[in-house]
């Protein structure tokens, strides 16, 4: 269950059927009624909230048509029961529910005949195909979204007449309730049979990719960030996103899933969602000379195929984790990585990369973090405990969370001066084991509880009108970015709707940019400086919270090297136990670190470092350390990054052409 609520439904609606047969069997129309409107309600609610249940009812063959089926067989029950079984209501109750259960095979032949023929071989962003191809409009009033459960609730109008009916004696209300249960249905498969056939049916497969190639050729892309995933991954390519905006080539996306397209970010990059491994060999991408991959992954294999083009690995962050130097990245022509550190780890991993298939291009998404300047005078110092999740393995030196993150956070909210806390834990804790979501879930009352402390404290002032100020501002921006996101990136009639309107609003992208930056501003003016505060969510977002931290606790991976980038004290905690000397020698991202214990008694010498800058002993060490991770600041990493594209263009060019004269040569041998 994803909340109290849900586990709540979810036992209403699991005890509301065995009420249902008890109250046939008594038999009560009131209770009858009652517990069918508990199970209408629940299992709605939980379908709304795509409940994990839901899944696991219809895989053990109690799914949505069953439940249906069952409150309409316990009705007839309940007529039999009332000594109705020779009324004329009990007669038409059977052949209405008889009739409407003959409807579903139609109804669910329509949307699954329309599904599939409005699904396209591809789907797009900002790829201009409806001044190619003609792609009709979804059907109307969302009569294919959720179409089995609207279908099946339309049973409700009989099922409320047929009560009334034996409550009251009388069958009218019944037959009611029936003609509008079984016209409902009846126009409901009406209203798909013209989007079967005619205009209302977008071209075939073949048509839909002869106009992709068509596309491609007038756009000619250069440089592809390639990327294939499960939804959870989605992360891994949005994290490119801006840079492929930025680079000097014409860039390309090609995702393999369509659940990635479902949950990319907005950008003005041109997408192309290409399920089909042998739509994607046929793709024309003879333009394209120089391909980026964000994962390895198996589907990979249809890209890296191809050889008129130069493969890269660039990878999702860069840390200490075995990801990082996976064998399998020496099937690609180039690995690039941020830094020395990057081009060591394989040197020291020994998998196959060689040494000159590797370039340093920085870290481009770095870019907004800002260097620190020192405390600002009169403000109060902020600490950020951003640990990481337990990892798939669940193993205790995942994350800090389970054996130090009390003692970190106590400490923190104790320390004298005082500091204020931001706690913002990864999006994933808790989905593994139980026991970090129990230990996220008391970080965040100690924080919570200190927060109500603090703001009761007399000591601890704030600006009133300032921060109202802020909080109407704030409202402002999210009312405006609501009708933005509303108008031009809401959710359309179905893949195909999106795939045909989907080009961007170039000056609306540029307007919700700007109001996020807005946000945020707003966002840490909006409650006083002092004040402790659990973030959750997107929004702000983990490098906003580096901004206004002077330092931070965190564990093993790619936030603490991207932290780095900040110049800031921090501090890394050795969950598993191995000592100073042995944590520092497997992980470089820690060697500038403040290493602590699971009791985290060393947490004052970063509060010292905060405190005092001048007198902190590691920051000569974090300056060498951000070099050597990340490399240095000039040239900037995107322009690091553009020049690593152009030289590895260049060289796929120089490749096809000298492929294309030996060709030649061979062809005039021939003739001679």
């Amino acid at each position: 269950m994803g909340s109290a609520a849900e586990l709540a439904a979810a036992v209403l609606m699991l005890a509301g059927f065995p009420a249902i047969m008890v109250a046939a069997l008594i038999p009560s129309v009131p209770a009858f009624a009652a517990a069918t409107a508990v199970t209408y309600l629940a299992d709605h609610y939980l379908h709304r909230q795509g409940s994990y249940l839901i899944n696991r009812l219809s895989k053990v063959r109690a799914g949505l048509s069953i439940r249906f089926l069952i409150r309409e067989l316990l009705l007839i029950l309940l007529l039999a029961r009332l000594d109705l079984s020779n009324n004329l209501i009990f007669y038409g109750a059977t052949a209405c529910f008889i009739a409407f259960y003959g409807l579903q095979a139609p109804h669910g032949a329509l949307v699954t005949l329309i599904r599939n023929r409005r699904r396209l071989p591809v789907a797009t962003r900002n790829v201009d195909l409806a001044s190619r191809i003609r792609i009709p409009d979804a059907p109307r009033f969302g009569l294919l979204n959720r179409s089995a459960e609207k279908m099946l609730h339309l049973d409700l109008a009989a099922v409320v007449g047929i009560l009334v009916a034996a409550q009251l004696d009388t069958a009218t209300p019944g037959f009611i309730g029936i003609g509008v249960t079984i016209g409902l249905g009846s126009l409901y498969v009406v209203a798909l049979m013209p989007y079967v056939r005619g205009k209302k049916v977008p071209p075939n497969a073949d048509k839909v990719l002869a106009k992709v190639d068509e596309w491609l050729r007038d756009y000619k892309p250069e440089t592809v960030l390639y990327f294939s995933g499960s939804k959870d991954s989605a992360y891994q390519v949005n994290m490119w996103l801006e840079t492929m905006e930025q680079l000097d080539s014409k860039p390309l996306i090609l995702l393999r899933e369509r659940v990635i397209l479902q949950n990319l970010a907005p950008t003005t990059v041109p997408v192309i969602c290409v399920p089909g491994g042998v739509h994607l060999m046929n793709m024309d991408l003879s333009s394209v000379r120089v391909a980026l991959y964000a994962a390895n992954v198996g589907k990979n294999i249809h890209l890296l195929r191809v050889p008129t083009m130069k493969h890269v690995f660039i990878g999702h962050g860069d840390s200490d984790k075995l990801a990082s130097v996976n064998p399998f990245s020496k099937a690609y022509d180039e690995v690039w990585v941020a830094g020395r550190a990057g081009r060591d780890r394989y040197a020291i991993a020994d998998v196959g990369v060689r040494d000159e298939d590797i370039v340093e291009v920085g870290r481009p998404q770095l870019a907004p973090i800002q260097d620190w300047q020192g405390v600002p005078e009169g403000r109060m110092p902020t600490v950020l405990y951003a640990p990481t999740w337990e990892g798939w393995d669940g193993d205790p030196g995942n994350t800090s969370l389970m054996l130090a993150g009390e003692n970190i956070v106590k400490k923190l909210l104790k320390a004298d001066p005082p500091v204020r806390v931001l706690y913002k834990p990864h999006p994933f804790t808790g989905t593994v084991l139980a026991k970090a979501g129990a230990a996220h879930d008391k970080v965040t009352a100690l924080i919570e509880k200190a927060a109500a402390e603090r703001a009761a404290d007399p000591r601890f002032q704030a600006d009133a009108a300032a921060v109202a100020a802020a909080k109407a501002e704030l409202a402002r921006i999210e009312a405006r970015l609501t009708v933005l996101v509303g108008s031009g990136g809401g959710e359309k009639g179905d893949e195909a709707e999106a795939t045909r309107d989907g080009v961007v609003d170039v000056a609306r992208y540029e307007e919700i940019a700007r109001l996020r930056g807005e946000w945020n501003d707003a966002y840490w003016r909006s409650f006083p400086v002092w004040e402790h505060r659990v973030i959750t969510g997107s929004e702000p977002r983990l490098y906003d919270c580096f901004n206004v931290s002077d330092a931070m606790v965190s564990d093993i991976s790619s936030v603490v090297s991207d932290f780095i980038a900040s110049g800031k004290p921090y501090a890394v905690t050795d969950s598993a136990g191995l000592g100073v000397e042995e944590f520092k020698r497997q992980n470089t991202a820690v060697r500038a670190a403040t290493i602590l214990s699971n009791k985290a008694s060393e947490l004052g010498g970063l509060l010292d470092a905060v405190r005092d800058p001048a007198g902190d002993p590691l920051a000569e060490d974090r300056v060498e350390l951000r070099q050597y991770l990340l490399g240095p600041d000039e040239p900037t990493s995107i322009e690091q990054f553009n020049t690593a594209v152009a030289n590895l263009a260049i060289k796929a060019e120089a490749r096809n052409v000298g492929q294309e004269s030996r060709a030649a040569a061979s062809a005039a041998e021939t003739v001679v």
